[in-house]
């Protein structure tokens, strides 16, 4: 049992290169490895920021939260969404849970907790705040005005990091890594803590900005470019800023690195309203004049059966007869169109018809419980190497420019953690599950773990000799088609 836990989320981390290839370059990290246990944290599905770090700290799927993502449907119109801030979460997270049982938190960065929200310490909102010098994103409020004395203006992300201005984003990445970690060190020092839990989101940002330069594997990959050690000359800073942290966790202190999700080349995009087009499932009013995003006063409803929406993964609805406005799938026919397009899309290959590897999701399929307004089919294009393009009037299925600017990489089931805490055997370790991590913080605190949460504690499981987590029974493998050496 620990006093404490501190620990240091790196958004979209991903273990084939901190673990597989770069390792040997980072001190702190590597001595983490070799004091504990690591290895590959499997995200939830979708894997994107949002849903992920709240499926972490709560331990509940996105389907007993109840968002898919980002932008969520607010209800069956077609032109109602919402983002999904702090308020889209009603179930408590891990400082929600400390706080009530007179814990101290410091709680920093964390997706979702913007608004932030009253705990038993400190919060300092994440990446949605809308901005620092207008908005209210610490709790308590004051605190705003001391973050400002220490780092100046502070950053909660970068601006516009899918660019071609890649000096801008590496210096912008490197501010804001500094002022968190800055701003990290000054919490520690100067207020109690039972729990430490802080997000960096320049791991992701980089990713998305500079994979292309450093993956050989991608197909823009050019050795020797410029940027070719961007990302690693990047995450050396970070150990090094890791290491400061460490400072402050003694031997009674568990300490915990762990990523959301992890990260992939991305190939190319499907411009899945294109292909929804061309098979007779969705008409449009008109024919665009250039390529534009589908909106709904673009469709023409009454001929049309299903449309998708872009990002690192397609959601994609039916237009069904008595739940949508102006919905034509009858209610008796709704599961045959939705199989039949699960089909057509897994079978849907690249440019030159090779297969990819699609998988679409029955949200059903991946939750006990379904919340909110799920998509009909989550699809993952060639297993996420291809984005979802939702752009229409493209004139083409395949694509090979991001649709909202140049982006290198998309996301990946495998996340990386690595923990450090009596009683934890070194080595690398099974593959666990994201939900297992708020479930094994309370343990390590001397909590008891509420019985709503789904994931088991990995300190549980290790000592009972217990196979991992539900989530997965894979030993923990990297994937090596994304990355070649």
């Amino acid at each position: 049992m620990a006093k404490r836990a501190l620990v240091i989320g790196l958004d979209c981390a991903a273990p084939q290169f901190v673990f597989d290839r770069w390792l040997p370059e980072l001190p702190t990290i590597r001595s983490l490895t070799e004091r504990g246990s690591f290895g590959v944290l499997r995200s939830c599905d979708p894997p994107i920021t949002v849903p992920a770090w709240s499926v972490m700290t709560s331990s509940r799927s996105p389907g007993s939260l109840g968002f898919y993502g980002f932008r969520n449907r607010r209800d069956h119109s077609y032109d109602q969404l919402e983002f999904a801030d702090s308020r889209a979460v009603r179930v408590p997270r891990i400082w929600d849970i400390l706080s009530a049982r007179e814990r101290d938190v410091i709680v920093l960065g964390v997706p979702q907790t913007y608004p932030p929200s009253r705990v038993k310490g400190e919060m300092v909102s994440c990446f949605l705040t809308p901005d620092t010098r207008t908005s209210r994103y610490t709790y308590p409020p004051e605190l705003k005005d001391e973050i400002e004395q220490v780092v100046g203006h502070y950053l909660v992300d970068v601006e516009n990091f899918r660019s071609e201005e890649k000096d801008r984003l590496l210096d912008q990445i490197e501010e804001m890594t500094e002022k968190r970690f800055r701003l990290a060190e000054h919490l520690l020092e100067t207020r109690p803590w039972d729990m430490f839990f802080m997000v960096e989101m320049g791991t992701d940002r980089i990713h998305h900005g500079f994979w292309r330069f450093t993956d050989p594997e991608h197909r823009l990959f050019e050795p020797g470019n410029p940027y070719e050690h961007a990302m690693l000359d990047y995450y050396r800073r970070l150990d090094a800023k890791i290491a400061r942290l460490l400072r402050f966790a003694d031997d009674d202190t568990a300490v915990l690195v762990v990523s959301d999700h992890g990260a992939k080349r991305m190939d190319g995009g499907i411009c899945v309203n294109e292909w929804l087009r061309r098979e007779g499932y969705l008409v449009l009013r008109e024919e665009p004049s250039e390529p534009t995003r589908l909106t709904p006063d673009l469709i023409d409803w009454s001929r049309t059966l299903a449309w998708g929406e872009g990002g690192y993964y397609c959601r994609l609805f039916l237009n069904v007869e008595g739940r949508e406005p102006e919905g034509v799938v009858s209610p008796d026919d709704y599961e045959r169109v939705r199989s039949e397009l699960k089909e057509r899309l897994e079978a849907l290959g690249d440019d030159q018809g090779r297969p990819i590897g699609t998988v679409a999701h029955r949200p059903e399929d991946l939750y006990a419980e379904v919340r909110g307004i799920a998509p009909d089919l989550l699809v993952y294009f060639g297993d996420l190497y291809w984005r979802s393009v939702g752009l229409v009037g493209a004139g083409t299925v395949h694509v090979f420019e991001n649709d909202t600017g140049p982006d290198d990489a998309n996301h990946a089931h495998e996340g990386l953690y690595v923990l450090v805490a009596d009683g934890v055997p070194a080595g690398r370790g099974s593959q666990r599950a994201l939900h297992d991590v708020a479930p094994t913080l309370l343990e390590l605190l001397g909590e008891p773990v509420p019985p709503e949460m789904e994931g088991q504690s990995m300190l549980r499981s290790a000592a009972a000799g217990e196979p991992e987590s539900s989530a997965s029974r894979d030993d923990p493998v990297t994937d090596t088609r994304t990355l070649s050496r």
